[in-house]
């Protein structure tokens, strides 16, 4: 087994990112992987100071097969980061396994990802790899669901593995939206992957966002493919207390997983014969968004909080 490489894409989260780094280094396959550090540079001057501290510290991180440092020396921004970043490196390998900054690792993680990343390479309906599932107590599996991964429509990403073939299907225009937009048809099938997901992709083309993930998940769903995920989340996020690029102030811990799960990762680990399970993607899709709030109460709710801000 070829090992992939792996990305780390970081910023100016100085105590996120060590965190990231000394949890992935305790990885059993970590001085094996060849690691891409690409550090964005900061949009004014108390980000340029905190982004040359996070650098220097980088030049210190060892445990590695090799470590590589890929420096910007403008902001790139999270999505042309990881679009440049990725395609750079998956043009090499031909398959890479992607971190962000606020992403703690178990132990398993590399060794869980280049196992499936071997095992479903040549699964045509298989568009990626997920490391991350929500803790337990948001989306509690049923005991008779007998395999250690499952199906699901959207891709993640927060611990994500691809392979060439799939990146490249990714029209990063989106050249077909007029079309898409007409067709609800389309959306309503898109939306299985999670109601937010139609919504999404129009304020990405409408340019109220900028975000790579929804163009990679459009990318998916035009594929008819799907993505794997473990039963036990291999990742947890700590992004969410607001420092992340697109991750707010949230104070459930749906993201956060103790990690202490002991996984015999190897070919058996992982099948082939999965089928969408639709009481699990019910529960992922429910934890994955907040609920929505009609617009005319929502509009009452701010005129109410207005009096008292």
């Amino acid at each position: 087994m070829t090992m992939a490489p792996i990305i780390l894409f970081v910023f100016n989260r100085y105590e996120h990112t060590v965190k990231t780094i000394e949890a992935l280094k305790k990885n059993k396959l970590a001085n094996l992987s060849e690691l891409y550090i690409f550090s964005d540079e900061g949009r004014n001057k108390y980000e340029i100071k905190e982004v040359e501290k996070l650098r220097k510290y980088l030049l210190t991180v060892d445990g590695f097969k090799k470590i590589h440092i890929i420096k910007r020396y403008e902001n790139y921004g999270l999505a042309k980061s990881i679009i440049e970043g990725v395609t750079e490196i998956i043009n090499k390998y031909e398959k890479v396994i992607v971190l962000e900054d606020d992403l703690i690792t178990s132990p398993f993680f590399i060794e869980y990802m280049n196992y499936a990343l071997e095992f479903y390479k040549n699964e045509r309906e298989i568009f990626s790899i997920s490391a991350f599932n929500f803790n337990k107590k948001f989306l509690s599996i049923n005991e008779k669901y007998s395999y250690n991964v499952y199906l699901h429509y959207r891709p993640m990403s927060w611990g994500w593995a691809t392979w060439k073939n799939n990146w490249d299907k990714c029209d990063w225009e989106v050249e077909d939206y007029d079309k898409f937009q007409k067709n609800k048809k389309e959306q309503n099938e898109f939306n299985k992957g999670g109601n937010d997901l139609t919504n999404m992709l129009k304020l990405q083309q409408n340019g109220k966002i900028n975000s790579w993930y929804i163009r990679f998940c459009y990318a998916s769903f035009k594929d008819k493919s799907y993505t794997v995920y473990p039963k036990y989340s291999l990742i947890s996020n700590i992004g969410h207390d607001g420092t992340g690029s697109h991750c707010d102030n949230n104070s459930n811990d749906k993201y956060i997983n103790q990690l202490n799960e002991e996984l015999n990762i190897n070919e058996k680990f992982f099948n082939k014969n999965l089928i969408i399970d639709d009481k699990i993607i019910d529960q992922f899709n429910k934890n994955f968004m907040p609920p929505i709030i009609p617009v005319r109460i929502l509009n009452k709710l701010i005129k109410v909080l207005k009096k008292y801000v």
